[in-house]
Parts: C-alpha cells; sequence; structure tokens
C-alpha cells in the first residue's frame, strides 16, 4: 500500500520489543560491564544506588516489624517485605533507563537480596511459616554466598550472575512474601523450586570458581571481580 513502509527500525534505534525486554531485565546483551570492574570508580551517588540503600535502610525496620508480631503475618511486614524485593527490579530497570551503572552497585546490590532473603526466611522461622529444614538450607546458602562472593573479590575471580541464580531468585522472595501473607501451601512450592534452582547456581558458580582459580595459577588469566 502507497505511504506505508514495513521494515526494521531505523539504524540506531532499538526495536520497541527489544527496549522493554532490556528494560525489564530479559535482554543483558547491551549493559556496560566494564563500568562495574574492579578497578572503575565506586560512584555511589547514582538513583539505582539510592534505591539500593533505601531498600538497605528498611531490612532493619522489616525485621522489628516481622518479629514483634503475635504470628508474623502482619499486613504491614509482608507489605514491607514485597516492597524491598521489587526494589531490586526499581533499581536495575532504574540503571538500564540512566545508564547510572557503578562499581557500588554491583557490589552492594545482590548483597542486599541475600540480606533480606536471610531477614525474611528468619521472620518465618520465628513464627513456624514454612519447614524450618528448608528455611535452614536457604540460610545456609545465603550466608555461604556471601562468603564465596568476598572469596570471589579477594582473589580477583570474574564471576557473573548466571541466569539460573537470576531465576532462583523470584520463587525465594515469592515464597518468603506468600509464607507472611497466609498462603503456606503455595510459599511452601516456591520454597522447594526457589532452593533447588539456588543450589544449582551456587554449583555453577563454584565450578567457575574453580576453573578461574587453576587458569590464574597457570597465569593465564586477569581482570576483576565480579560479586556473585
Amino acid at each position: 500500500m502507497a505511504g506505508s513502509s514495513v521494515g526494521p527500525p531505523p539504524a540506531g534505534r532499538p526495536a520497541r520489543g527489544a527496549s522493554l525486554r532490556r528494560l525489564l531485565g530479559f535482554d543483558r546483551s547491551r549493559e556496560p560491564e566494564h563500568q562495574t570492574a574492579e578497578r572503575r570508580p565506586l560512584r555511589p551517588w547514582t538513583i539505582p544506588n539510592a534505591i539500593t540503600f533505601a531498600r538497605l535502610a528498611a531490612i532493619p525496620v522489616f525485621l522489628v516489624l516481622g518479629l514483634s508480631t503475635d504470628h508474623g503475618q502482619s499486613t504491614a511486614t509482608w507489605v514491607l517485605f514485597g516492597a524491598i524485593g521489587w526494589g531490586d527490579f526499581a533499581d536495575g530497570a532504574m540503571a538500564r533507563l540512566t545508564g547510572q551503572y557503578s562499581r557500588l552497585g554491583a557490589l552492594v546490590d545482590p548483597a542486599t537480596d541475600r540480606l533480606l532473603a536471610v531477614s525474611g526466611a528468619a521472620v518465618c522461622w520465628r513464627w513456624d511459616l514454612l519447614p524450618r529444614w528448608a528455611l535452614a538450607v536457604l540460610i545456609a546458602r545465603e550466608l555461604a554466598m556471601l562468603a564465596l562472593g568476598r572469596y570471589a573479590i579477594r582473589h580477583h575471580l570474574e564471576i557473573k550472575i548466571s541466569r539460573m541464580g537470576r531465576t532462583a531468585i523470584v520463587p525465594v522472595m515469592g515464597s518468603l512474601f506468600f509464607a507472611m501473607a497466609g498462603l503456606g501451601t503455595l510459599a511452601e512450592i516456591l520454597l522447594y523450586v526457589g532452593i533447588a534452582l539456588a543450589l544449582l547456581a551456587t554449583a555453577g558458580y563454584v565450578r567457575e570458581g574453580a576453573r578461574q582459580l587453576r587458569a590464574l595459577r597457570e597465569g593465564a588469566l586477569g581482570g576483576g571481580p565480579r560479586a556473585l
């Protein structure tokens, strides 16, 4: 038909669907990883980092609310937990929108996720909202990942967060959220799924770290660390 055009978007302008996938975090191919490398400036004063700082500050408030109720399922508890959890999506989306990637964000953001998971598990443990053996596995895994992240930084390992690791956080956080919201059966199912994915992701990180350590000993690898 005259006057109409069909074809790819103009050069330099990504398709709308591609832009949406990138904003939502499904397409990370264009993220400037060099901005988060070891010797790059921390750049603490960015919008994404401000969101992360707010999430960190809210975790103690969540713990006080969750541990001081009579049952661990007050509305304020699960709403605040959900807000902190969704903040992880918000700071990532803001980094992609503004291009404000930073070394500090790469270090602090995953640590904040792990502290939130441990805090949520502590509340669920206190009020017996989920099987305690499964919560113990989750807590041990998250604390181990914090320790492994520090080890990777000290030994200059570049361990990228895997797709499975990103996927695992969804059922893990969902299980804690739904347990505090009173949906115990759904929460328990999500917890088992999340733990399985998280352990698989951890095995992949350990395997990759061991490979890089061997390469470093052979003098074949250099570069900066990444937080797990």
